[in-house]
């Protein structure tokens, strides 16, 4: 399979059938193996009605013991032989399916990484989570045609041979019948990838809504707007649930007649057989032959209507994957280098001035607003934003993040050591570490830890405290140590006393680079030299923190917190 480190390839994203193909000639010679392991163990399946017809015809019928007992012995040695090809199948298979789903994990994870920035605003959460919950497991499914699907296609053709040495009467109506079936079966093949199709949308835009849901039920219940959202989302999952219906009334027809009409077709040739027997056309072991080739051949018919279903819906999740994986990332048109040393930033559309190497603060009755304006000056949002005069549109892209860092308080902490997770990429030296640590308020995370810088943070950092994943994000962009920080509400998950201690160090740590945070928090607005009051995303009112408080009452109303007002996390 797929190494975890290895690159997966570029995909085919021209449509879901040739991603499918693209997963198939990736591994070629598995693909293979399990082609021919499928095809010769289907084969050997229908050589038990031969065997056993030629030990009724050579042994049992004239009682010839020693011929009954050779037949036997071979019919023995077949059958464990095949068992031993369905175990190795079995595996070749399970490899096929498991580097599908590797490598289509792969370059979600790879796009997802590409696109940056851009993720968020060109396709939902929830369409991504479906992705990668439910469309890679489907995908991968889909390849049981590689191995099964194959040897059900040989294993009718040997069938047919074999009947047809028998009988062509029974060999013509064999032949004819199997397809009759296939043809049954494909409309509601073709209304199963409509309704799946339909569903898998349906599917995406309740899982968004769950997460917005997950991520500002507070703000929803403080606006009282949590029953109207809950009345929507009951709404849209019982649509869901109606077109899961759907779904599964056209599977369970598929399935059915995949099971049902290949059984009726054995009754049928096997009435036709007991005839020509009757009527001594052929042999008692052959009309038991006959028997044994039409029952084996309900399973490669079945596998057939399977890999059909399995294909329908691979096909559907195929498209999706493609889908997300022709997004492009924003446009990047810069041609020109940033500007030579500090240089201020300017936002025209608020009008928020960064001056270089100072501290500079945003505060907003609406976090959104403050947040607009650091994508913008960040330079992931385009805009007619400059850096030292000169367009932000126009520097590449590659030079704004080796100088300007933005960093969220909710930015993603993923599983590995407390050390590897503020660190980054790069060495750090173990007093530039104790420093960020130190800058951070953060010591007590550190020693309140079983190992330390070594321990291990889980995903998200769910083993730490909300006002803790937060100093943890702020020591990982203090060591990244980058000429301009544009930091979004790094304190507002932290108590008073925490949040006075943060403030004083930060302006201290990044003193002589440009720093700017949003907050309303007046423990950090009293130590930036310049605040800047938004009002519908427009600065209304620039100075510092105590002169707005005299000339603004609404700056006042917005940053004069009562204590008691809300209950604060450290």
């Amino acid at each position: 399979m797929i190494d975890a480190y290895e690159e997966p390839g570029e995909p085919d994203r021209r449509g879901g059938a040739r991603y499918l193909l693209w997963l198939v000639r990736c591994q070629p010679g598995r693909s293979a193996a399990g082609a021919v392991l499928g095809s010769v163990w289907m084969a050997l399946l229908a050589a038990t009605p031969y065997l056993l017809s030629r030990a009724i015809d050579d042994g049992l019928v004239p009682g010839d013991f020693p011929a009954l007992a050779g037949w036997t012995a071979v019919l023995f040695a077949v059958g464990a032989f095949n068992a031993w090809l369905s175990i190795m199948r079995h595996r070749t298979m399970t490899r096929v399916r498991m580097d599908a789903n590797f490598r289509t994990v792969k370059v979600v994870v790879d796009q997802a990484v590409r696109l940056g920035a851009a993720l968020r605003r060109r396709v939902g959460a929830g369409e991504v989570v479906t992705i990668g919950v439910g469309d890679v497991q489907t995908i991968s499914q889909s390849l049981t045609v590689v191995g099964p699907g194959v040897g059900a296609v040989v294993a009718y053709l040997v069938v047919a041979g074999l009947l047809l040495s028998v009988s062509p009467l029974v060999a013509a109506v064999v032949l004819l019948g199997m397809p009759v079936i296939v043809v049954l079966v494909g409309p509601l093949l073709a209304r199963l990838q409509g309704a799946e199709t339909e569903y898998r949308e349906r599917q995406g835009v309740l899982t968004a809504r769950i997460a917005d849901l997950a991520g500002g039920l507070r703000v929803l219940n403080g606006l009282g707007g949590k029953g109207l959202f809950a009345q929507a989302f009951r709404h849209d999952s019982q649509r869901l649930r109606r077109q899961g219906y759907r779904v599964g009334a056209v599977t369970s027809w598929v399935q059915a007649l995949g099971v049902g009409l290949p059984t009726l077709f054995l009754a049928l040739v096997t009435w036709l057989a007991a005839r020509l027997a009757a009527q001594g056309l052929i042999t008692v072991g052959q009309l038991v032959s006959v028997y044994g080739y039409v029952a084996v051949l309900v399973g490669p018919v079945a596998f057939w209507v399977e890999c059909g279903y399995q294909i329908s819906r691979g096909l559907v999740a195929a498209r999706r994957v493609i889908r997300f994986l022709r997004l492009e990332p924003l446009a990047d048109t810069g041609t020109r280098d940033a500007p030579e040393g500090l240089a201020e930033l300017y936002d025209p559309e608020s009008g928020v001035r960064v001056r270089p190497g100072g501290l500079t603060a945003l505060a907003a009755a609406r976090p959104s607003d403050a947040a607009a304006v650091v994508d913008r000056l960040g330079g992931y949002t385009p805009s007619a934003a400059t850096w030292g005069g000169l367009p932000l549109a126009d520097i590449a892209v590659a030079r704004i993040r080796e100088r300007v860092l933005v960093a969220d308080h909710e930015a993603d902490l993923f599983a590995q050591t407390l050390r590897s997770l503020v660190c980054g990429r790069r060495e750090q030296a173990q007093e530039d570490i104790e420093r960020a640590v130190r800058t951070a308020v953060a010591e007590d995370v550190v020693h309140g830890l079983p190992d330390g810088l070594d321990s291990v943070i889980e995903a998200q950092g769910r083993n730490l405290s909300g006002g803790q994943r937060q100093r943890v994000r702020l020591v990982r962009a203090l060591l990244a140590d980058p000429e301009v920080l544009l930091a979004v509400e790094p304190t507002s998950a932290l108590d008073a006393h925490t949040e006075a201690r943060v403030a004083e160090r930060l302006r201290a740590a990044r003193q002589g680079r440009t720093t700017l945070v949003t907050t309303t928090s007046p423990l950090v607005l009293d130590r930036a030299d310049t605040v800047y009051f938004l009002v519908d995303g427009a600065a209304v009112a620039a100075g510092s923190h105590r002169e707005l408080l005299d000339a603004e009452p609404a700056y006042r109303a917005l940053v004069a917190r009562d204590a008691d007002a809300e209950e604060v996390v450290r």
